[in-house]
């Protein structure tokens, strides 16, 4: 729960007094973030220290695990990190100016990486190694911070905000933290319900699974979380039709995105985890379904996501989203229970379909575009149609290539990237998306 929708709320907050380069109130509302800042992370701390006892019950393993409580007591210092600088950073990432961040960010996660493997290596100690991530988190921070007051000097100045506009902000964070902690909840209930109900260990090798996954989708929202302040700024000076229009690129490129990586990975995951692990870390088939339909979701939904984070559209929605929360964890409970570790995942893709899968686009397009969410749903079905016939070529294709090394890999990885990629540009190519993207690049 690590910002508990708190930095996006500051960053939505930001984008009007940017545009019209309000300094007095920008300092107004960094001071004022600070405040709820610190008390976020004296109360996620003491009610990390709380959970300390119940850890046992969540930790369902065959042997003990030792240190436990100090492996976790450092994961919470990590977490309370995060709050110490963020209501600065922020105002660089409101500002359009994230690659700031991203930089350093890399520069720092680089550095990491070398002295983790280097005291790995050197030491074999998990333990070593979690305190080298905290170091490296704390001094991240601290110098980004400096950057942003070097950047924006003005912001150390201390200035009260107004009590109408501190209520307005309260409002929109209590909104962001329920909408954000309901995705938390919705996200973390799988893994806590495999390790009760089928066994930590599974939890390992769905593990595996989803690291592969997660990474894909981790790519792809970095790359479109970085739009979010470009559009912070656009709904701030263009209309609804030049948002639309901008929407409609976006969703273009996702669309053909999602296709692509959803067809790979529902081809190449399995023969992967058998590669780098052996058949014995193999998952059923059922469960492999499960986390394609998931993955699909997590892509498609970006655009709208997206434009819900630049535009704040989280009082309307954040009640849904508890929904979801709670119909997960009670649909992966009876499902877990009758089919195990499939049921507990497809009880995930049914609470999302009951939900927000559908909600989400028909509140953006009725509160900010001022029309029928009609055409998208029709361009969704258009879409998984185009899934449909790539997975019918993909298993034709499968049925002539097996898989029994690395270089047998790549071949079919690279023959499903043709397929597919040549599948999309065919689909879209009179696509306002794919024009801009051809236009863009000079195709």
């Amino acid at each position: 729960m690590a910002d508990l929708g708190l930095i996006t709320a500051m960053t939505y907050s930001f984008y009007k007094p940017l545009a019209e380069k309000n300094e007095a109130y920008i300092s107004g509302l960094v001071h004022f973030y600070k405040k709820v800042c610190n008390v976020i992370a004296l109360v996620i701390f003491l009610g990390g220290l709380g959970l300390i006892p119940f850890l046992k019950y969540v930790v369902n393993l065959k042997t003990d695990m030792p240190h436990l409580t100090l492996y976790y007591l450092l994961y919470l210092l990590n977490t309370v990190a995060s709050y110490i600088v963020v209501y600065k950073t922020t105002v660089l990432v409101a500002d359009q100016k994230g690659y700031i961040t991203a930089k350093y960010g890399s520069i720092f996660n680089i550095l990491q990486n070398i002295v983790l493997c280097l005291f790995l290596w050197l030491t074999h100690n998990f333990l070593v190694y979690l305190i080298i991530q905290v170091f490296f988190t704390y001094i991240y921070n601290f110098v980004v911070s400096a950057i942003a007051s070097k950047e924006y000097p003005y912001i150390n100045k201390k200035v009260s905000l107004a009590k109408d506009d501190i209520r307005g902000l309260f409002d929109n964070i209590k909104a962001v933290f329920v909408y954000k902690t309901s995705n938390v909840l919705i996200n973390a209930t799988d893994s806590t319900l495999i390790s009760i109900i089928v066994g930590t260990t599974v939890v390992g090798f769905y593990s595996n699974y989803m690291l592969v996954v997660s990474k894909a989708i981790s790519l792809l929202t970095t790359v479109f979380n970085s739009l979010t302040a470009s559009l912070g700024n656009l709904i701030v000076e263009e209309g609804k039709a030049k948002r639309y229009e901008v929407f409609q690129i976006l969703q273009t490129i996702c669309s053909g995105l999602s296709v692509i990586v959803v067809t790979l990975m529902f081809f190449l995951l399995q023969d992967f985890i058998r590669l780098w692990l052996g058949k014995a870390y193999l998952l059923d088939t059922l469960v492999l379904y499960a986390i394609i339909i998931n993955l699909y979701f997590s892509v498609i939904l970006l655009p709208v996501w997206v434009y819900r984070e630049a535009t704040g559209l989280y009082k309307q929605i954040k009640y849904v989203m508890l929904g979801t929360a709670c119909s997960n964890l009670l649909l992966s409970i009876i499902l877990g229970h009758f089919i195990g570790l499939p049921g507990i995942l497809f009880g995930t893709v049914l609470a999302k379909l009951l939900t927000y899968v559908w909600y989400e686009p028909i509140l953006l397009f009725k509160q900010f575009f001022g029309h029928s969410s009609r055409s998208y749903f029709l361009e969704l079905l258009k879409n998984i149609a185009l899934l449909l016939v790539l997975f019918l070529l993909g298993s034709l294709l499968s049925r002539f290539l097996f898989v029994t090394g690395y270089l047998s890999f790549i071949c079919k990885a690279f023959l499903l990237l043709v397929l597919s990629v040549s599948c999309v540009y065919i689909f879209y190519r009179k696509s306002t998306g794919l024009r801009f993207v051809k236009a863009k690049f000079g195709l």
